[in-house]
């Protein structure tokens, strides 16, 4: 499974706005130019992140987005199902998958049925509060291949 760029920019924005809750509006070019985020590709996450109330906008002077609900109820694997889609691994776990029929006899199945799980498990025990709490980060000393 590979989280795609749209999915990682949305958590990024997301984390920004979530520093700055409770600050009042952040605009659309400050978030781009404090993300390093194109303001064009940012033109095209932001709207998904609006129409399904995570963020709300305001136009005008003092304008720009802000989170809707606190840090601690924007769950991570919500906003992943939403810029990603479905989070299965295979076709067939997929939410609008038709039932497979060889689910009973496929021996791989019930490994990818776990993997889901486990991975729909992590992202929903996750929350934009976790993202930007300063006690946390990556491991010290290590790069992404040693973890």
């Amino acid at each position: 499974m590979m989280i795609s760029t749209r999915g990682r920019y949305a958590l990024r924005v997301l984390a920004e706005l979530a520093e700055r809750a409770g600050n009042g509006y952040v605009p659309m070019k400050e978030i781009a130019e404090c993300q390093g985020i194109s303001l064009k590709y940012l033109e095209r996450i932001i709207p998904v992140l609006s129409k399904n109330g995570i963020i709300e906008g305001l136009q005008g002077k003092g304008g720009g987005y802000r989170l809707v609900k606190p840090p601690e109820e924007c769950r991570i694997g919500d906003i992943l199902r939403l810029t990603e889609g479905d989070l299965a691994p295979i076709a067939c776990l997929g939410h609008d998958a038709k039932p497979c029929e060889r689910t009973f006899e496929c021996r791989t199945y019930p490994m990818w049925a776990e993997f889901y799980r486990l991975v729909n498990d992590y992202f929903d025990g996750k929350t934009l509060a976790d993202i930007i709490r300063t006690d946390t980060g990556p491991v010290q000393g290590k790069g992404p291949q040693e973890i």
